[in-house]
């Protein structure tokens, strides 16, 4: 029998390595999938709770060897014909959380909100004052609210307070859209807002900040679709959540909205978000204060504080923002470094203009 050569030894060599290979790929790509769930209770005897994502819980057994590795909030890999949880993924609860969330260290002072001086001194009251000296509250014998609704039109300054508090109390800022909790798949919501409540607590002392919330609380009607039904179950979640705190616990919750004639009752009743603080639009003082805000770090030339003031009237807030921005924008575009009151007279015609055409564009959509 003739002798293989080195060279035909190594290429037999490689070619058997590559059949199994290719058989291994084969054995993969014939394997059943496998579910995604999320572990919600864990027995003493070995057994969990796992919740799929569609919503369905199952009460199984964990794949020896894994039995101490599994843990509530974990997120798992389920057998599709058993349910036996045979592997843990990357990704545990707290980084599912902080995905929909934004936590920060605020840098807005209450030196940087202008116009809203009775809104920021009552916004003290409720949620900064218990934070700094909760022990006041006990000695007069009262117990601060649990939460406030900062309710006004867009772009009024209700976000720019809640950091405000948040950066004079040295609190966690958690900040969350209310969009972001109505979630699709069945039980996604409320487990996010109970997720959310928990990172709270253990960043405590937390503002928490939902702005938009009425995407999860407008009045309750009899619902038909699993979408709207998730909703009534994110927002049933959220109630129990706020009805659950300590009364002078660390954590406090601010919400915003800008149709507060939509909302539940439920949310605003006594013992909840039952501080109510409208934030109008700034008068003419309030315009001044925020005109004075905002072009202070600018280079500008001398220009009328009062005409600027007066051609604002019925702006917010991030109106007047734009409008200092557009009037930088303009001196740019001529190569100059210095905004002059040209700049600013155009800019309030630009921003006006815009706001006109969101109006048109918003009433033919």
């Amino acid at each position: 029998m003739e002798m293989e050569s080195p060279d035909q030894s190594r290429r037999t060599r490689l070619l058997e390595n590559r059949v199994h290979e290719l058989e291994a790929a084969i054995q993969r790509f014939l394997a059943p999938p496998n579910l995604v769930a999320t572990i919600s209770e864990r027995h003493p005897n070995g057994m969990v709770v796992a919740r799929l994502s569609n919503g369905q819980e199952v009460f199984t057994t964990v794949r020896q060897g894994l039995e101490e590795k599994v843990l509530p909030g974990d997120r798992v890999r389920v057998d599709q014909k058993n349910f036996t949880i045979i592997d843990v993924l990357g990704g545990t609860r707290d980084f599912d959380v902080e995905r929909f969330v934004v936590m920060e260290k605020p840098e807005i002072s209450w030196e940087d909100v202008g116009g809203l001086s009775e809104e920021m001194r009552e916004l003290k009251e409720v949620v900064e004052l218990p934070l700094t000296d909760p022990d006041l509250f006990r000695e007069v014998g009262i117990t601060p609210p649990k939460g406030v609704l900062l309710h006004g039109p867009p772009g009024t300054g209700k976000t720019l307070m809640a950091k405000a508090v948040a950066n004079a109390t040295n609190a966690t800022f958690i900040e969350v859209v209310g969009s972001e909790l109505a979630q699709k798949f069945i039980g996604e919501g409320a487990k996010l807002v109970r997720d959310i409540f928990s990172l709270a607590r253990d960043r405590a002392p937390t503002l928490l900040f939902i702005d938009e919330v009425d995407a999860i609380a407008a009045k309750r009607i009899e619902v038909g679709t699993s979408g709207e039904r998730e909703v009534q179950r994110t927002f049933m979640q959220l109630l129990a959540e706020i009805d659950g705190f300590h009364p002078l616990g660390d954590v406090k919750v601010v919400a915003a909205t800008n149709r507060p004639d939509i909302l539940d009752p439920a949310l605003v009743r006594h013992g909840r978000l039952d501080r109510l603080i409208k934030v109008p639009l700034p008068d003419e003082k309030g315009r001044r204060d925020i005109v004075l805000i905002h072009t202070r770090p600018m280079n500008t030339d001398e220009f009328d504080v009062d005409k600027l003031v007066k051609l604002t009237d019925e702006m917010s807030g991030a109106d007047i923002h734009n409008v200092c921005t557009e009037a930088g924008y303009m001196a740019i575009r001529d190569k100059r470094t210095r905004v002059t009151q040209k700049d600013f007279d155009d800019a309030i015609k630009k921003v006006r203009r815009e706001d006109k055409e969101a109006v048109v564009y918003s009433m033919f959509r």
